[in-house]
């Protein structure tokens, strides 16, 4: 059955490009093109970030792509989630998540009557039998809300720029995207490339039945190597005198997260390969960026990447950045570190592209998911006070509780909860005979007055064109889709979160439509890149549709971005 459904998706890809080459392929094969398209994306990279630290980097890295590249100064994501399967989607298909469907890394389906995670999809189980979601060590929790390891881009709703230059090749373009995360590696893919991403649980780079019957050789026998073996025991240090940092006095802060066993404090031990948390520490530190760059080495090395007439595509998505982030925040001594290793991460990787393919045959552009919320006990500490949110006792305030009673609820009003999303219990609503858009109003109404709260949105609302014409409220809509979004979307204030992720206390977030959390770099560089600075705002839709233009292809189909002209011009 498994493989009547991978042809299936297989036909499908060889009828859709049958049916473009026909008007494509004269446009791709007049345009005078890179070898390799290489998109580095950087989970929780503020705008800001890259040269916060500058002073202390080495070249090639950070310094390569900013002194040699095209760098805009102020690219902003335009939907209000900023997590992380909602950017790295609109960084691949160049749309909304309006229109590309990935309004969430969670969201509650009427029909399973659960949460569902973006990217899982039972037709098509791991390769890796052991690999599963692991629930003891398992520390990105909306994964635990899967019913099934199976994962797939079928949520994905539209095209992706990788997909659009698989139809224009007639598949002969190589497609590849690699991350410590399942969404980050899937999403960048596409629907016609091939994704692999770092379990967990069993410490080897995955991937599921949607894309092969089984693994290459070749990635049997990097697995085989366990290269996460040259970290046993050993553990995470400073590369630097601690007395450089900026942050050299913020070790083991009290709004840190104390992850049993990896602490709060230098050195940070990754411990035994035995220890069932060995390989989430690994994740929670540079290691998980460093065993991400030697598996996308494998893949140029051993798919050759880069060394025909076709243009190839390789994604590489860091996640480190994140989870160091989440567990000690963007402002800390561990955070600082780790952008020095990630910047000598980036250097190591460019090197290697530049001997393998070549910097003038590559057309790098690096950007990233969403960016950083600062803990809110950090700007409490340098005088702005504020403080997390806390909305588990929303439904049983006594002005909820008095809808409750009006309503004729003898249960709770809020099915369900998962930021930015209240789930209101619809068969109830429609079994009292009650309107649901009058019971979303009257709870967005009430919850709008909590602590924290900025704006609370109903569903309603957006569909019929009743909301206010301003920024928030435009991001609101963008991010939202009939079929997935909740009832009331919230807004929460600026520098303020939720900071629990399923019993696990967090030091800082992200998931806002402010700034800090909107805000990302954005560089393009190698190949026919000339060295310059732009201040205009853009979008990060624009970023797939430049990415076509460059190769004379036809964009994503929901792409709504517009082209980067600069990246373009070669005079």
């Amino acid at each position: 059955m498994i493989t009547v459904k991978i042809n299936k998706r297989r036909d499908l890809a060889v009828a859709l490009t049958t049916a473009a080459v026909l008007s494509c392929n004269v446009a791709f094969a007049k345009v005078d093109k890179p070898k390799l398209i290489l998109q580095i994306t950087v989970d929780q990279l503020r705008g800001d970030m890259p040269t916060a630290y500058l002073d202390k980097m080495g070249e090639g890295g950070f310094r390569y792509l900013l002194d040699e590249g095209l760098v805009y100064k102020d690219a902003q994501h335009n939907h209000a989630n900023t997590e992380t399967i909602v950017g790295h989607a609109t960084l691949a298909t160049g749309a909304l998540p309006a229109v590309h469907g990935m309004i969430g890394n969670v969201w509650f389906d009427d029909k399973l009557q659960r949460l569902v995670y973006n990217v899982e999809d039972a037709d098509y189980p791991l390769l890796s039998a052991n690999a599963g979601v692991n629930q003891q060590t398992e520390i990105d929790p909306t994964q635990r809300t899967a019913k099934s390891s199976g994962r797939s881009p079928n949520n994905i709703q539209v095209s992706t720029f990788s997909d659009e230059l698989k139809i224009a090749s007639n598949g002969k373009a190589k497609v590849f995207g690699v991350s410590v995360k399942d969404r980050g590696a899937i999403s960048m893919a596409g629907h016609m490339g091939k994704a692999f991403w770092f379990s967990k649980k069993s410490g080897e780079f995955v991937s599921s039945e949607y894309y092969y019957d089984k693994y290459p050789e070749w990635v049997s026998k990097w697995n085989a190597a366990t290269p996460s073996k040259k970290y046993h025991q050993k553990t995470w240090e400073l590369s630097q005198p601690q007395a450089k940092y900026v942050f050299a006095k913020q070790d083991d802060q009290a709004w840190e997260t104390k992850f049993p066993g990896f602490g709060r404090t230098f050195p940070h031990q990754y411990g035994d390969m035995s220890n069932g948390y060995f390989n989430t520490f690994l994740t929670l530190s540079p290691a998980g960026d460093e065993l991400t760059l030697d598996f996308a080495k494998a893949v140029v090395t051993n798919e050759q990447l880069g060394q025909d007439e076709v243009t190839d595509y390789l994604s590489v998505s860091f996640s480190s950045t994140d989870y160091v982030s989440h567990i000690f925040g963007p402002s800390s001594l561990e955070a600082e570190d780790n952008m020095l290793r990630l910047d000598r991460t980036l250097a190591k990787l460019i090197t290697f592209i530049d001997k393998n393919v070549g910097l003038e045959n590559t057309l790098i552009v690096l950007a990233a998911d969403h960016g950083a919320a600062e803990v809110p006990a950090y700007l409490s500490s340098l005088g702005m006070k504020t403080k997390v949110v806390s909305p588990t006792e929303w439904d049983k305030a006594p002005s909820m509780k008095a809808l409750k009673k009006q309503f004729g609820f003898d249960t709770a009003l809020i099915k369900s909860y998962f930021h930015p999303y209240i789930y209101l219990d619809r068969d109830l609503i429609a079994k009292r005979k009650l309107s649901l858009e009058q019971v979303q109003k009257a709870v967005a109404v009430e919850v709008s007055k909590f602590d924290g709260v900025a704006l609370a949105v109903t569903s309603s609302d957006i569909e019929t064109g009743n909301t206010p014409q301003d920024y928030l409220h435009t991001l609101v809509i963008n991010n939202h889709s009939q079929n997935r979004s909740g009832d009331v979307y919230v807004v929460l204030e600026a520098h303020r979160f939720v900071a629990d992720m399923e019993g696990l206390t967090v030091a800082a977030t992200h998931g806002s439509p402010w700034g800090y959390d909107t805000f990302v770099p954005l560089i393009f560089a190698g190949y026919n890149i000339d060295d310059d600075t732009v201040y205009d705002r853009v979008s990060t839709t624009d970023i797939a549709v430049t990415l076509s233009a460059v190769l004379g292809i036809k964009a994503p189909s929901g792409a709504q971005g517009k082209i980067l002209e600069k990246v373009l011009d070669t005079d």
